[in-house]
């Protein structure tokens, strides 16, 4: 593999190298996506914790949940900015562009979520993702307030923290491997 095509700091595997799972997966998202994810050919590396990781990030970020999709990414999205993690930031700004169909929001979410134009929903649930990322051993119940206000139910804040837990790890995997987020990513859901 040359410099320009580097995906991963680590290896990565080819085809013929990674299980039937493995391959399988990366045919589905070639199919829905028109690529496979750089994330997904990197972290095969090690198939059967990449397989485990994906089923719950895919349970607590694609199928139906308490909140919405657009929610779920843009938690992603500020926890991504907070953390410097460009793979992130740039792949699930996509999705939250795709999901919210408001591009203008979704880039300054991923710059400033405080520059956004945010509902008080989502406000809560971006201060929060911030407050649990940035100093999660000083979060307390109190924490817990703006969500209540805002109208969270205890399974949306369960499945918020849940979620902010899930980027705050992927971030660093995504971080240590330097990964480097596919092309199309940058062109998807631009008007």
């Amino acid at each position: 593999m040359s410099d320009e095509q580097k995906i991963s700091f680590l290896s990565v595997p080819d085809r013929d190298q990674v299980p039937e799972s493995v391959t399988k997966l990366w045919d589905k998202s070639e199919e829905a996506m028109g690529f496979v994810p750089n994330v997904f050919r990197a972290q095969a590396l090690n198939s059967d914790q990449f397989l485990a990781w994906w089923k719950y990030f895919n349970l607590l970020v694609n199928k139906e949940g308490y909140l919405s999709n657009a929610e779920r990414e843009m938690i992603g999205v500020v926890v991504s900015g907070i953390n410097g993690c460009t793979y992130c930031a740039v792949s699930h700004g996509a999705a939250l562009r795709e999901f919210s169909q408001d591009q203008p929001t979704s880039e300054l979410v991923a710059i400033n979520w405080r520059q956004a134009d945010l509902s008080e929903r989502q406000r809560a649930l971006a201060e929060y993702a911030e407050v649990l990322t940035e100093a999660p051993a000083s979060v307390d119940e109190d924490d817990l307030l703006p969500l209540r206000e805002a109208g969270l139910s205890d399974h949306e804040i369960m499945e918020a923290v849940q979620v902010i837990g899930m980027f705050n790890m992927t971030n660093r995997v995504s971080s240590a491997l330097g990964l480097v987020p596919n092309a199309e990513y940058h062109s998807q859901a631009r008007t």
